[in-house]
């Protein structure tokens, strides 16, 4: 397999990897305009274009989009996150001109005709309403907003229902003004292509675009703090989190490797200690996220109102135990499974694309798999045990709260039982 990096005269990145023996490819746009690019005002327009997308453009209809992909059997998609849109598709070999030229053709030539945002307005409202109906999605919105409040990072990516009522076809084109210059995108692709066809097709269909200042963002502060909304439903869905590093931070990969250990799999403590042993849950687990500038280790779970106390106290419990007793069979057990997790999705055309895209917005280059590997292999349980003690040592936390959470401790007892 081999990966190559190019760049067009305006900024734009185009990176390949060729997968020998596949049939089909995966290729898209990934946009360096996500939730935490916008404007208290804006907020949720960067979902709102990319739903928009699909609705036609100068060249195609709604319909048109969607017949072109699926007439050869393709898949197309799209998705929103705090500092990415990304635009893809996934076909046959032979389909893959045609892939791109209908994923530049909706990023670089929205129509935004007005009765299509009405239609999308509609659809994006029951989609927040949808959203706000299902405790265990809404949960981690609360939680990012206890975490980084008053900040873009801590804004939902859907936006609040009254702004997304209000937004305009300015609104829309606006932001892709401030945002979707050449030098914010990286165009990647996976599977069976040729990486010089897509650089030729790249330089007609993106060349012209004018080279544009690349827009910023406010930088990441975890505040944190408390949200506990008192709901009666069968269970309290709890949410608990404590800074972590960022993507640059050399402790990512032990920050991972933690998440796993702790909440990862049915081996994990989380699950073995207050599933297994207690029967308090049905679901428990624990995840390192990163961003440019910041992190969160991040533990949820489901319980009843008679139970909460319980398990918040263990799961504290635990996040505390590790420093002290994290054994050599565990750290290994971790760094198999994300090594395994990290080659087992590879082998997906798609999942390349994405991993390249991501790199490139990060590093600007593509570490070998090889690299990722070293790294993980290189987190022993001396250095798991600092840093879950600088992790538990940490005086700042967010918590969120949703269902019959009356008899929960508040966010300074967790703290607190965490410091003892």
């Amino acid at each position: 397999m081999s990966v190559r990096l190019d760049r067009l005269s305006n900024g734009l990145r185009i990176v390949t990897e060729t997968m020998p023996g596949l049939e089909s490819a995966a290729v898209g746009l990934w946009v360096n305009a996500g939730g935490r690019h916008e404007r208290v005002e804006q907020n949720g327009i960067a979902h709102f274009l990319e739903h928009m997308a699909f609705k036609g453009t100068t060249r195609r209809s709604a319909l048109q989009i969607a017949e072109e992909i699926e007439d050869v059997g393709g898949y197309i998609n799209a998705y929103t996150s705090r500092e990415t849109t990304a635009y893809y598709a996934r076909v046959l070999k032979a389909d893959v001109p045609l892939a791109l030229d209908v994923v530049a053709d909706i990023v670089l030539n929205p129509i935004f005709e007005q009765n299509e945002i009405e239609v999308e307005r509609g659809v994006i409202l029951q989609e927040i309403g949808q959203a706000l109906d299902t405790p265990d999605d809404v949960i981690f919105d609360w939680l990012q907003e206890a975490s980084y409040p008053n900040q873009a990072l801590g804004r939902t990516i859907l936006g609040p229902t009254e702004r997304v009522s209000r937004f305009s076809r300015d609104d829309l084109s606006g932001f892709v003004g401030e945002h979707y210059g050449p030098g914010q995108m990286v165009l990647s692709a996976a599977g069976a292509i040729d990486h010089d066809q897509i650089m030729r097709q790249a330089e007609r269909l993106f060349g012209d675009l004018p080279r544009a200042q690349l827009s910023t963002h406010d930088v990441a502060v975890f505040h944190g703090g408390e949200r506990r909304e008192l709901r009666a439903l069968e269970q309290v869905h709890f949410a608990f989190a404590l800074e972590g590093p960022c993507y640059s931070d050399p402790d990512v990969y032990t920050a991972q490797v933690y998440a796993t250990l702790l909440g990862g799999g049915m081996s994990s403590r989380l699950f073995q200690e207050i599933r297994e042993k207690r029967g308090l849950c049905y679901s428990i687990f624990a995840q390192a996220g990163a961003y440019a500038d910041t992190g969160m280790m991040t533990v949820y779970a489901g319980t009843s109102g008679a139970d909460i106390s319980r398990l918040a106290d263990l799961t504290i419990d635990e996040l505390r135990r590790v420093a002290d007793d994290v054994s050599e069979a565990e750290v290994a057990r971790a760094r198999a499974q994300m090594k395994a997790g990290l080659l087992m999705g590879l082998e997906s055309p798609s999942a390349r694309a994405e991993r390249l895209a991501r790199l490139v917005a990060i590093w600007d280059r593509v570490p070998p798999i090889a690299e990722t590997v070293e790294q993980i292999e290189a987190v022993d349980r001396a250095g798991l045990a600092d840093f879950a003690a600088s992790l538990a040592g940490k005086g700042t936390a967010a918590l969120a709260l949703y269902g019959p959470a009356d008899r929960a401790p508040t966010l300074q007892q967790l703290q607190e039982r965490l410091a003892a």
